[in-house]
């Protein structure tokens, strides 16, 4: 087993049920796999679409019906049992056990991990209100509750996540800052020269962007002070109460009586936004009793202040595997795998949880972006379907893209914030232009703002990690 072909008889199990795990749910079945699959998933919705929650989700220009990943009658044809509400709370390779929620069991032949990621916040926030993370649906109705007109919005962390939100609000009415400890916005993605143009284009919007300034503290409603300090994932939820596992005689393939479907979903018309109250909180993420303060400004770090109603904590992400402490698989920034993903014979791992051998040098890299999610999922499957002695190498070519204002940024590869960048079209004045990244002659990626059709006419060179003059030459001919 693991080295050998999946027997197509046997139980999958996903741990994860966001982009990655039902990419690899739908391939397994798609090609071949005919026994029992389950899919564990945290939440309680059916597998959903994350990169709207800061964006048109936010905006209440999409409803949930919006975000499924898949139709209601196509997770049914897979014939799949949906866990939905249940945490993985450990794993055991020699008995091929997943517990969940420390009570209950499920044995699987092979393994999917694709648990994802949980956002980092500030420990010492658990008394106070207003202070917002963004990772779930959940937690995308939290804070659209409170955005508005007028209303004053300050961001920590000025990624991807924090720079969509900042120009979401800014669509809303509310008045928003931006603050970043890092010379520029998006500096680690982008580079200092396109962070500035981003930058740029906050600033033009309205946006109050601080840059090269930590925030130190938050000021409170009842007069209390409450240092940002001590950085850690979101703590974990109570132990979820979803549907217990019921382990068949013999394996549950598609329409057995041992598969259960994914259950109903809200019937909204299409655009509509489901209104529901969020669950009281008393800091990001934390399902407990109602704050005993409320956040009134932010320090920041030259002795200045930021008013605030709300705050978003937007500082990254850490990789969710505290639950395979101890399991024997190797944890180094996440689930280390190796070229075919395997993270032991017969375990995969897949989307922003892996850790996995990228390029010639073969660096270990994480990827957070969709793209990448999505394509894991397929690879993931594949090898096990393979097994690891016959799976093909995964060596893919990473693409990101964001949308902020009117600005449509697309990356391609992984390029370092220290790559030399060479404008290829247009211009970074005009804001709308193709650059090549590279480092020692030799392309790194690629990035293109309102330039889609000329930023895929350089996606061969970052593929075959080519020579830079080579890229600039095919926008030249």
């Amino acid at each position: 087993m693991g080295d050998t072909p999946l027997d197509p008889g046997g139980t999958a199990v996903v741990v994860g049920s966001s982009l990655a795990g039902l990419r690899a749910a739908q391939t397994l079945r798609a090609e071949g796999f005919t026994g029992r699959l389950v899919v564990v998933g945290a939440e309680h919705h059916a597998p959903y679409d994350r990169p709207p929650l800061s964006k048109q989700y936010l905006a209440r220009t999409w409803g949930l019906d919006r975000l499924w990943l898949s139709p209601q009658a196509k997770l049914d044809a897979l014939g799949l049992e949906l866990l939905s509400g249940r945490r993985a709370t450990s794993l055991s390779l020699e008995e091929h056990l997943v517990e969940l929620d420390g009570t209950d069991h499920v044995r699987f032949d092979a393994l999917v991990v694709a648990t994802g990621a949980t956002p980092l916040t500030f420990a010492g926030l658990g008394g106070v209100g207003g202070v917002h993370l963004l990772r779930t649906v959940d937690d995308a109705d939290a804070l659209g509750a409170r955005l508005g007109e007028g209303v004053r919005l300050v961001v920590i962390g000025g990624g991807f996540i924090g720079s969509e939100v900042a120009a979401t609000a800014r669509h809303l009415g509310a008045s928003v800052s931006l603050v970043e400890p890092l010379p520029t916005l998006l500096v680690r993605a982008l580079g200092p020269e396109v962070g500035e143009v981003c930058e740029a284009a906050h600033r033009e919007h309205g946006v109050d962007v601080r840059v090269g300034l930590a925030a130190v503290a938050l000021q409170l409603s009842d007069g209390r002070r409450a240092p940002l300090d001590g950085v850690g994932p979101r703590p974990e939820p109570p132990a979820g109460t979803g549907p217990r596992v019921e382990e068949p005689d013999g394996g549950g393939g598609p329409g057995s009586e041992s598969s259960a479907g994914a259950g109903p979903r809200p019937d909204l018309p299409t655009g509509a936004r489901p209104r529901r109250e969020p669950a009281a909180r008393s800091g990001p993420g934390s399902d407990v009793a109602p704050p005993t303060a409320t956040v009134t400004a932010v320090e920041l770090a030259d002795g200045t202040t930021v008013p605030a109603d709300v705050v978003l904590v937007a500082i990254g992400v850490a990789p969710a595997v505290s639950w395979l402490a101890g399991s024997a698989l190797s944890l180094d920034g996440g689930v280390v795998v190796g070229p075919t993903l395997h993270a032991a014979r017969e375990v995969v791992a897949a989307g922003d949880v892996a850790r996995w051998p990228f390029g010639a040098d073969g660096r270990l890299v994480r990827v957070e972006h969709w793209t990448n999610a999505s394509e894991q999922g397929v690879a993931a499957a594949r090898s096990l379907l393979a097994g690891r002695r016959h799976a093909p190498v995964h060596d893919p070519v990473p693409y990101v893209w964001s949308d902020q204002y009117d600005l449509k940024i697309q990356v391609i590869g992984l390029p370092d914030a220290d790559d030399e960048l060479h404008v290829v079209d247009g211009s970074l004045a005009s804001g709308r232009f193709v650059a090549v990244y590279g480092r020692h002659g030799t392309v790194t990626g690629a990035v293109g703002i309102g330039r889609p059709r000329q930023l895929m006419g350089v996606r061969p060179a970052v593929q075959r990690r080519g020579l830079v003059a080579d890229a600039i030459a095919v926008l030249d001919a």
